[in-house]
């Protein structure tokens, strides 16, 4: 699994991943310090982001804390690459000459000298895979990059990419990002859960809260902000299924005494086959709550009832 492949000898991958979207959007360097800190006070090491976050502020971000730190060492990194940048269209996808220039400003602005985990931000249909890997490959030799992974792949199109690898020798995906919660489970379940078991290929969720509305925050009873986010929430989660899911997350967080983000979150930690799940927090109070979903260790019964209330079909 990608925990054994990441970890150092003294380092392993800390199941909650802090996602680093909301350094240079709703949070500003000087309180992204502020929850990093808290992060890794509280036991987390895994931190991920991209080149596109904030148009490069969350690399930057991320570099000035580690570098005030000085506790590179101490981080696992990962970044993407392959989302349009600076709404360039010729700053986007996964030719080799793209990936070999944005490694290097992602780099850059991060302030360090290798990438743990560089990954695919979404698939590239116009680039031949072939020529994809065999950059990415490049990285992993030359040591800029420790392993690669891809986001936002089908079965697929990473069951062919696994191919390729094996028959060129190149660099494998050794992690998938999918987007992946208790409203959200078509995605990743079925043919790419399969395929990442029969691989030992490491799965990192995100929207692991569906965007906030596993928090239990979005209720009908209660008024929405008026932001895009909240239009996009109420579109896709505020119906009966979602009303549904919340009901049995609020019986089970009031008998475990946990929030609803943490029965969420344990729930798909527990999961076979996660590595890790990605949140994001923009206060301490925050951080200390997704950290807390790492010791709540749901029962059989429970994760059932969750597996039952949160049902899909293929």
């Amino acid at each position: 699994m990608l925990e054994r492949k990441l970890g150092r000898s003294d380092l392993s991958v800390s199941v909650l991943c802090f996602g680093g979207n909301v350094f240079g959007w709703t949070v500003d360097e000087q309180d992204a310090f502020v929850v990093l800190d808290a992060f890794v006070d509280g036991g987390g090491n895994f931190i991920d982001t991209a080149d596109v976050y904030g148009n490069g502020t969350s690399e930057t971000i991320l570099g000035k804390w580690m570098k005030a730190r000085n506790n590179r060492e101490c981080i696992i990194l990962a970044t993407k690459v392959g989302s349009q940048m600076d709404n360039n269209p010729e700053m986007r996808g996964l030719s080799r000459r793209y990936i070999l220039s944005e490694v290097e400003a992602s780099l850059k602005r991060l302030q360090t000298d290798y990438i743990d985990l560089y990954q695919t931000h979404r698939d590239d249909q116009n680039t031949p895979l072939d020529e994809t890997l065999s950059a990415l490959t490049e990285l992993v030799q030359q040591g800029k990059v420790r392993y690669i992974g891809a986001s936002n792949y089908s079965a697929t199109r990473l069951r062919k990419a696994l191919q390729i690898s094996q028959l060129h020798g190149f660099a494998r995906f050794e992690s998938v990002q999918p987007p992946y919660n208790l409203v959200n489970r078509g995605e990743y379940e079925g043919s790419l859960e399969e395929l990442c078991l029969e691989q030992d290929i490491g799965v990192i969720t995100y929207s692991s809260l569906a965007s906030g509305f596993l928090t239990g925050k979005y209720r009908p009873s209660l008024p929405l902000p008026s932001s895009p986010r909240a239009k996009r929430i109420r579109e896709r989660y505020m119906n009966q299924n979602g009303f549904s899911v919340l009901e049995q997350i609020d019986y089970i967080a009031e008998a475990s005494h946990a929030t609803d983000a943490q029965v969420a979150l344990a729930w798909i930690m527990a999961r076979p086959g996660i590595t890790s799940a990605i949140a994001s927090a923009t206060s301490v109070d925050q951080v200390q709550e997704l950290l807390g979903s790492v010791s709540l260790k749901l029962s059989k019964e429970q994760m059932a009832a969750l597996d039952t209330a949160s049902a899909w079909s293929r």
